[in-house]
């Protein structure tokens, strides 16, 4: 068999990188952070355990990195769903209620973000977080913000007290009167976006979030994640 092109590795590299991240978000919404593993998240990807640490650093990072990716692409399908519009008051609405749905739906797995938000590492900057944060600042932008330097952490920082509010255990705030403080704040109308007695196309509370996650192989190579290749460390 003539080895792989460099192409290929490389795809199945980024393969296996989105089956740990869509791994991670499964098994985090189901157990909770302490309760899950590395070489869970590894099993469940169907990758071999020593891959795991060398695309993530940490379980920590990993699970932030899963987390921002399911936030922006839930975030940008709620954006970009039909009837797509351009209009800013109807963008922010449904940004709202992209973020506000998540902590409704997938209460443990954001609680388990929210805290480690708290630890020493705070944000960690990969590409999932940078594409969350370039889709609200868009997002302030065309609502009409005059400053997005300053609007944009603005909005961040109500988003995330609103899900921290949702996802406290035993005393979490319904998600109605939190969406009319947000709304009141960007004069939106209650029946923009997703109001809460509504439903999204698609529904609003969908489990299965493997669309977000591109972990298809190609055709050609149906060999097990443990036979690829061991990425080189380009910094040595």
């Amino acid at each position: 068999m003539s080895p792989r092109s460099a192409s290929v590795n490389e795809e199945l590299r980024r393969r296996s990188r989105e089956r740990f991240l869509q791994a991670a978000v499964e098994l985090v919404g189901e157990r909770g952070y302490e309760a899950t593993t590395l070489g869970d998240i590894a099993d469940r990807a169907g990758s071999a355990r020593g891959l795991v640490s060398y695309y993530f650093p940490g379980k920590r990072q990993l699970v932030q990195s899963a987390v921002h990716r399911l936030m922006h692409r839930t975030l940008e399908e709620a954006l970009e769903r039909e009837p797509r519009t351009e209009d800013g008051r109807e963008r922010m609405a449904r940004a709202v209620d992209a973020i506000l749905g998540l902590a409704r739906d997938r209460t443990v797995l954001m609680r388990q973000h929210m805290a480690g938000l708290l630890q020493a590492e705070g944000f960690v900057q990969c590409p999932e977080q940078r594409r969350l944060a370039e889709l609200l600042r868009d997002t302030v932008a065309r609502h009409g913000s005059p400053d997005v330097d300053a609007d944009y952490p603005m909005l961040r920082s109500l988003l995330m007290g609103a899900v921290y509010a949702m996802v406290l255990p035993n005393v979490g705030m319904p998600l109605a009167p939190l969406r009319a403080e947000l709304f009141a704040r960007y004069r939106l109308d209650w029946d923009q976006g997703v109001p809460p007695d509504a439903e999204a196309p698609g529904g609003t509370c969908d489990t299965d979030c493997s669309r977000f996650f591109s972990t298809g192989r190609p055709s050609a190579d149906r060999r097990h994640a443990a036979d690829e290749p061991m990425p080189v460390d380009q910094s040595k």
